[in-house]
């Protein structure tokens, strides 16, 4: 397979990146190389070409240098366009046109077309859709950030960037055209591409980056790197403060500042080394980054902050381990307060380096620190909420260590050969589509956690059966989102469903004839809605005892997720029929509570897609573990409860009629699946 890349903004080369050189010249790059690294590593992947633009002037003359090896099968070329010297992304959309027009001629000299582009950033996958026009090569498309994050963050300031309305269309052709869209994170997938009309669930799919962590975790102090910090401070042994950012506004640097500057108890404690991408001279700096620098200055000038805050000029990329390390031997934290983070690669590094994190709670960072337990969320526009989660965890020693203890998680949860399988089976599957059954004769619907993974031997065994099956669609019902349902089963190397049932049944989506990409189900948001009052009934919990909220991703158009055990459960029933709002309350795992409307459930999903696929009840099989699949066990004869169950599933009076397997996990519904075919071939 030959993969092609198309990055346009920043100064891109492949070795010794200088990040924050320019504004645009930050983690999207990191990204694609790093991810052309871990690609070239697969076999199946025959030639990877990275495609940006050519210039010369201010940055150096290594940018007008047209091609540049990057390994054994990985090249970087770089390609003229209308304009000869460096353009910002504000500045791109008027390269779009005649870049293409120079891909296009590359293309037709090489000895066989790109099978796929990957498009980074909306500008690039402007040149995508004209290539795909002309010679009929799909893309897929990564935004690394987006224009409707960039407006909402700005609020009334935004129509004072009239380069933002045009930025957000071209995003919503990308989103509209591309093939699939790579994210980096739920948030995105889930909150940021919601904001958008062409956004399309179905059609995203969560691949969290990986990152070299080795080198992070064996980081070890510098004594140059130390030097360049204590000459900024009284007391250099104090616990650090750690920000490493380029000095752009949405980076949000200056509210970290009046964070240590509002707080007289955490200047007690800690210093602040602010590292702010590099510099010689602020007025050689580029707009926004030199503005945001003497913004920063004012700041530690008017709070009197010298003598505790650092701010070197500048640092070599091979110096960001060691200054992990000087913050890791003084019991500092790292501090990423930016306004919106796509994703986080820093987050991981400081982690994997042993820093606890306060993090920003829009963005990547909901997935880091739910997935490692590394650190607390803050809201980034409040100062005092920075202040004061800094001063939790460096006055809590048990809290300390075990966001230390969850930063050792890292490595194994964000992994770029992980990254790169999954990367590269769903490019293989777009080249060779495996479609759907359009009349299967029979369905099996299985819950995923604990039912269908949680035992790699029976996965592995399930897989094979599966492969087996020729007249069986199978599907998944599940209590996660479908981003989240998707990425775990991906991740385990599950059969791809035709139906995914998600958020406790609240959402249906159907594998598209492409076999990678699903169509949310129109129909079935329709049935459940008469009655739905998601507000009325968010407002009536207000308050009860014993109820908390999930975090924001888990909070659906359909579904109102809590914590809370059976008493609170018992609670919100009563509320909500004292208010007379109508809403179906489901309790599992002596933990979870999810509120959905009165028609959805996972056995009311599962009853939906029996009637599309015209299918008996005796064609269709149903599988889990826990409470929350107990509605769709209850109204399926043939229902099998995988051995493994909890909440006491078995002894329920409404699931008598259930096979209880002897297996457990995905073997159980080997099992489950094959007891009842007996039964039936014995009934006929």
């Amino acid at each position: 397979m030959f993969v092609l890349h198309v990055a346009l903004q920043g100064c891109l080369r492949g070795r010794d990146v200088v990040y924050g050189l320019t504004a645009d010249t930050g983690g999207h790059i990191r990204y694609l190389l790093d991810l052309v690294a871990a690609s070239a590593q697969d076999p199946g992947l025959s030639r990877i070409v990275v495609a940006t633009r050519r210039f010369s002037g201010a940055p150096g003359p290594d940018y007008a240098v047209p091609e540049e090896r990057l390994g054994d099968k990985a090249t970087l070329v770089r390609l003229a366009s209308a304009s000869p010297g460096y353009r910002t992304k504000e500045e791109m959309h008027a390269e779009v046109g005649s870049f293409a027009e120079s891909l296009i001629a590359w293309i037709g000299a090489q000895e066989r077309a790109p099978d796929l582009i990957h498009a980074h950033y909306a500008d690039a996958a402007a040149v995508a859709q004209i290539v795909e026009d002309r010679l009929r090569i799909p893309f897929v498309f990564t935004a690394h950030s987006l224009g409707r994050v960039k407006a909402s963050m700005l609020g009334e300031a935004a129509a004072r960037h009239p380069d933002l309305a045009g930025r957000i269309a071209t995003e919503e052709r990308a989103l509209a055209r591309a093939s699939l869209v790579i994210a980096s994170s739920r948030d995105e997938a889930e909150v940021q591409y919601a904001g958008y009309e062409a956004y399309d669930p179905g059609r995203v799919r969560v691949l969290p980056p990986g990152s070299d962590l080795a080198r992070f975790a064996d980081s070890r102090p510098d004594p140059r790197v130390d030097a360049t910090i204590a000459r900024f401070l009284h007391d250099p042994g104090k616990p650090v403060l750690l920000a490493l950012a380029r000095p752009v506004a949405r980076k949000n640097l200056a509210a970290l500042v009046r964070a240590y500057g509002e707080s007289p108890a955490l200047q007690a404690r800690a210093n602040l080394v602010l590292i702010a991408g590099t510099r010689q001279d602020i007025d050689a700096l580029d707009g926004e980054m030199a503005g945001t620098m003497r913004e920063l200055l004012v700041l530690i000038d008017r709070y009197d902050l010298y003598g505790r805050v650092a701010y070197p000029k500048s640092h070599r990329p091979d110096d960001v381990p060691a200054l992990y390390a000087h913050a890791r031997v003084r019991a500092g934290l790292f501090v990423n307060p930016a306004l919106n983070e796509p994703f986080g690669l820093t987050l991981l590094e400081a982690s994997a380096a042993g820093l606890p994190l306060v993090a920003t709670d829009s963005g990547g960072p909901n997935d880091i620190v739910e997935t490692c337990g590394n650190g607390i969320l803050v809201d980034p526009r409040r100062p005092d909420a920075i202040a004061a989660a800094a001063l939790r965890l460096l006055d809590d020693p048990a809290l300390y260590a075990a966001c230390v203890a969850g930063g050792a998680r890292a490595a194994a949860a964000y992994d770029w050969d992980r990254h790169a399988a999954r990367y590269h089976a769903l490019l293989q599957a777009l080249r060779a589509a495996e479609p759907p059954l359009r009349a299967p004769r029979q369905l099996l619907i299985c819950d995923i956690d604990n039912t269908l993974v949680g035992c790699a031997s029976g996965l592995s065994t399930f897989r094979r059966w599966r492969s087996r099956q020729a007249a069986l669609a199978f599907g998944v019902a599940t209590g996660r989102s479908f981003h989240s349902a998707m990425a775990i089963l991906e991740q385990q190397d599950s059969p791809r469903p035709q139906v995914m049932i998600t958020s406790v049944g609240s959402e249906v989506y159907h594998l598209d004839g492409n076999g990678v990409t699903y169509t949310a189900d129109a129909a079935w948001r329709a049935a459940i809605l008469p009655g739905w009052e998601r507000e009325a009934i968010r407002a009536a919990l207000i308050g009860l005892d014993d109820l908390a909220p999930q975090g924001p991703l888990e909070q659906r158009a359909f579904k109102l997720s809590y914590f809370g055990g059976a008493a609170a459960a018992a609670q919100v029933r009563a509320r909500l029929g004292r208010a007379g709002l109508r809403a179906s309350v489901i309790h599992s795992h002596g933990r979870y509570l999810d509120v959905l409307p009165e028609r959805a459930s996972k056995g009311s999903a599962v009853d939906h897609v029996r009637a599309l696929y015209r299918l008996p009840e005796r064609a269709v099989f149903v599988a889990g573990d826990s409470g929350n699949d107990v509605e769709m066990l209850r109204a399926r004869v043939q229902a099998i409860i995988v051995a493994n169950y909890s909440d006491g599933l078995a002894a329920h009076a409404a699931l008598q009629h259930s096979y209880v397997a002897r297996a457990s996990h995905a073997r159980g519904i080997i099992e489950g699946v094959g007891h009842f075919r007996r039964m039936f071939a014995h009934a006929t």
